[in-house]
């Protein structure tokens, strides 16, 4: 076999390789009534998901909500009042894009850091560090 030939090859041969965006899948909320709460029933998966710490997910879901909340024995999260599924998912949206992807790069792979008194963003892909909103 030639060189060419085995070019060829391996080509055909080596998967795609998608980029950061593509590989990141942020679940859809799994949400449902209880009497007078909301249910998140996968909230603990999510903020897995997302490399994010429980207190600080919710605690924006609560500002986004305008509600109160609690996590219960089995790590779902309890919302006072009736909220639909799309309401929940454009808030889970909005904490993606303000506290999860890089807005330099739109890399999923962040995490949170305290930089000179101040949380900001820091992406571990490009390096850029970026403001967030206050909760």
């Amino acid at each position: 076999m030639d060189y060419e030939n085995s070019l060829d090859r391996a080509l055909t041969e080596t998967p795609e390789v998608g980029d950061a965006a593509d590989r990141f899948q942020v679940p859809d909320p799994e949400v449902r009534p209880e009497g007078n709460v909301t249910i998140y029933e996968n909230f603990q998966a999510t903020y897995d998901r997302l490399n994010r710490d429980e207190e600080h997910f919710l605690k924006f879901f609560q500002s986004e909500l305008g509600t109160s909340a609690s996590i219960d024995d089995r790590g779902r999260a309890r919302f006072t009042g009736d909220f639909k599924q799309s309401r929940v998912a454009d808030a889970l949206d909005e904490y993606v894009d303000s506290f999860v992807t890089c807005s330099e790069c739109d890399s999923p792979d962040t995490r949170l850091v305290e930089e000179q008194g101040a949380t900001v963003l820091k992406c571990d892909a490009c390096g850029a560090l970026s403001a967030i909103p206050d909760l």
